[in-house]
C-alpha cells in the first residue's frame, strides 16, 4: 500500500514538472514582452501616428484602427458562412456534399497563411490593381472560416436530437427549430469558436504583406492600404532605428494583451452560456 502511494506521488510530481517545463517558454516570452513593451505604453502611444525615422515618440493609432477594420471585415466575411457551413454539415452529415465540405475545411485549415495571402493577392489585389483593407480582411476571413465551421459542427453535434424532435412535434417549422432552438442551445460553442478564430488571425502578418500592405497614416477607406499591429511589429523590428524598436515592443505588448483578453472572454462565454443536456 505504501509503495503504491509513493508511485502515485512520484507520477504526480513528474506530471507537474512536465507541465511547468511546457509553460516556461511562454512565461519567458510574456516576461520579455512586458519588460520591453511596458515602457512605451502611454496615452500618446494609442492616439498618435508613427513618427519619421530618428524622431522619438509617436504611436500606433493607425495600426490599432487597421487591425480593428481587418477583423471586422474578416468577421463579416466568415462568421455567417462558417455558422451556416457548420450547421449544414451537422444536419446533413451523411450526404456526400457534407463529406466534401468537411474535407475542404480540413485542407483549408492546414494551408499556410502566406499561401492564402498569395492566393488573395492573385484573385483580388491584382484585378483591383491596389492593396486594400478589403483584400486583407478577406485573407484573414478565409483563415477564420474553417475554425468557425469546425466549432459550429462539433457544438451542434453535442445537442441531443430529442431537442429538435420535441420542437418539431410541437408544430414548429424546421427553420424555426434551427433558429429558435438548436442554434441558441449551441451559442456558447459557436461564440467560443468565433473568439478563438479572431485571436488566431489577430496576430497574422504573412497574408497582410500581400494584401493590406501597410499604411503610416490613418485610413478609414477599405479600398486603400491599412496598417495593422502585426505588420507594424514586423516592419519596425526589421528597421535599424532604436526608436522604432521601442514602438515595436510596445505594439507587441498591446497585441498580446488583446489576444489574452480574447482568450479570457472565450472562457467567460463558455461558462456563462454553458448548456447542460
Amino acid at each position: 500500500m505504501q509503495r503504491r502511494i509513493i508511485k502515485d506521488k512520484l507520477f504526480e510530481i513528474i506530471i507537474i514538472i512536465f507541465a511547468l517545463v511546457s509553460t516556461f517558454p511562454l512565461i519567458l516570452i510574456l516576461f520579455q514582452i512586458v519588460k520591453k513593451g511596458i515602457a512605451s505604453i502611454n496615452w500618446s502611444f494609442f492616439v498618435n501616428l508613427p513618427q519619421p525615422p530618428g524622431e522619438s515618440g509617436g504611436g500606433v493609432s493607425n495600426a490599432i484602427l487597421g487591425t480593428f477594420i481587418l477583423i471586422v471585415i474578416a468577421g463579416g466575411f466568415s462568421i455567417l458562412l462558417g455558422v451556416l457551413g457548420g450547421t449544414f454539415i451537422s444536419e446533413y452529415k451523411d450526404k456526400k456534399i457534407s463529406e466534401l465540405i468537411r474535407l475542404c475545411v480540413n485542407i483549408f485549415q492546414g494551408i499556410p497563411s502566406i499561401v492564402i495571402g498569395i492566393i488573395v493577392y492573385i484573385w483580388i489585389v491584382m484585378p483591383l490593381h491596389r492593396f486594400s483593407a478589403l483584400s486583407g480582411g478577406i485573407a484573414l476571413g478565409i483563415m477564420m472560416l474553417p475554425l468557425i465551421v469546425k466549432s459550429t459542427e462539433e457544438t451542434l453535434r453535442l445537442i441531443p436530437s430529442s431537442l429538435k424532435e420535441a420542437s418539431l412535434a410541437l408544430g414548429a417549422s424546421y427553420t424555426t427549430t434551427m433558429l429558435r432552438v438548436i442554434l441558441p442551445a449551441g451559442i456558447n460553442g459557436i461564440l467560443s469558436g468565433i473568439l478563438i478564430s479572431v485571436s488566431r488571425v489577430a496576430g497574422e502578418t504573412a497574408p497582410l504583406l500581400f494584401t493590406a500592405f501597410g499604411n503610416p497614416f490613418m485610413n478609414f477607406n477599405i479600398f486603400k492600404p491599412v496598417d495593422s499591429l502585426p505588420l507594424l511589429i514586423f516592419n519596425y523590428s526589421m528597421s535599424p532605428y532604436p526608436e522604432w524598436h521601442s514602438i515595436a515592443w510596445g505594439a507587441s505588448f498591446v497585441l498580446i494583451s488583446f489576444i489574452i483578453i480574447l482568450n479570457i472572454l472565450t472562457k467567460m462565454v463558455s461558462r456563462k452560456w454553458k448548456t447542460v443536456f
